[in-house]
């Protein structure tokens, strides 16, 4: 493969649409003749691994998910044109933070501002981020985490991550996917043209 991948990366608490809105995208890059690779979140596999996650995330944990992302991120530029992240590296900053604020908890001097660095250092590798608004009309999906308090400190805490990390991060709500996809297909057209 020639040139560098686009990038689209959406961010945002969990039963918010970003699993969603990343299919219906990547069905429309296929549809375009783009060769579309679908990047995932690993919180499910750091559980798997003994990690603690949600409301229990460690600093190990979210570290351990950021190398994971940018590992499976950095793999899919082998073969694909356009890359598509579903929790990109900030999410798991955000989660950090929201399960740091509802449990009462601190790292240790330095810990988060080394995370964040990383965050900072890696959010310039995406051509567009999206995040999601938590609706709290819209139930929790199956099989959730059903912690509503933990899943508002997570929606506050990844917004306010992306707004110092990514100021252009364009905000998706339940009533404006539409126009944040007919965005998005734009951006990996014009991205895969000048390439």
């Amino acid at each position: 493969m020639s040139g560098r991948p686009c990038k689209i990366a959406i961010a945002g608490t969990h039963s918010t649409g970003k699993t969603t809105f990343m299919r219906r995208l990547q069905d429309e890059l296929v549809r375009r003749g783009l060769r579309p690779a679908y990047v995932h979140d690993s919180a499910v596999n750091a559980r798997e691994l003994g990690f603690p996650i949600l409301r229990d995330h460690t600093f190990e944990s979210t570290a351990w998910i950021m190398a994971e992302a940018i590992r499976l991120e950095t793999v899919a530029s082998l073969t694909a044109d356009v890359i598509l992240v579903d929790r990109p590296v900030p999410d798991a900053l955000g989660y950090l933070s929201a399960a740091l604020r509802v449990t009462h908890r601190v790292l240790p001097p330095g810990r988060l501002e080394r995370l964040e660095a990383i965050c900072a250092a890696w959010v310039g590798e995406y051509d567009m981020m999206l995040v999601t608004e938590l609706d709290p009309a819209v139930p929790i999906g199956p099989g959730r985490d059903d912690d509503n308090l933990f899943r508002a400190a997570a929606a506050e805490e990844i917004a306010a991550i992306m707004g110092r990390l990514a100021p252009d991060a364009m905000v998706v709500r339940s009533t404006d996917a539409e126009e944040a996809l007919r965005c998005a297909i734009a951006v990996a057209k014009r991205d895969r043209a000048s390439a």
